[in-house]
């Protein structure tokens, strides 16, 4: 690990771990949805996505704590936000963000690798809040998921 480098940003790293993870979403088994590899690591809005279910991320703002011996925590908020298209749209979108909630609890300790190859894990994953569109776009459903990542 020669070229590790300890405390950089990783966003984009993590991000794309939890892609990975969420493209397990295929309505077999504990899931209740099927997004056929519909999962992307940027935001679209929802007159923008064509195909549906899908899920977009990205990676929002980043804070520091600093703690004794040089060692920093860093906390990374990532919005998850979900489309649906079909009747019952609400509906819909409660299992896909039931299958999301899912996959961000089996993942809590997340691996990603940094640029370099080196693999790490995050100290946490935490739900931080889920908000939906409440069926005004019916029959499109959109919901956001905030989530927030110790690393």
């Amino acid at each position: 690990m020669a070229n590790e480098r300890l405390y950089t940003s990783r966003r984009s790293n993590i991000v794309e771990a939890l892609v990975v993870k969420l493209k397990d979403i295929n309505g077999a088994g504990q899931y209740l949805v099927d997004l056929n590899n519909q999962v992307y690591p940027f935001l679209k809005f929802w007159d923008e996505v064509d195909e549906f279910p899908a899920l977009h991320l990205n990676a929002g703002s980043e804070t520091r704590t600093y703690q004794g011996g040089g060692y920093k925590d860093r906390f990374l908020v990532i919005t998850l936000r979900c489309y649906v298209n079909e009747e019952g749209a609400q509906e819909a979108l409660n299992k896909l963000m039931e299958d999301v909630e899912t996959v961000i609890e089996e993942n809590s300790r997340l691996e990603y690798s940094d640029a370099q190859n080196n693999v790490f894990s995050t100290q946490q994953i935490t739900l931080v809040s889920i908000d939906t569109d409440e069926g005004v776009l019916e029959p499109l459903g959109v919901g956001e998921i905030l989530i927030e990542v110790q690393y």
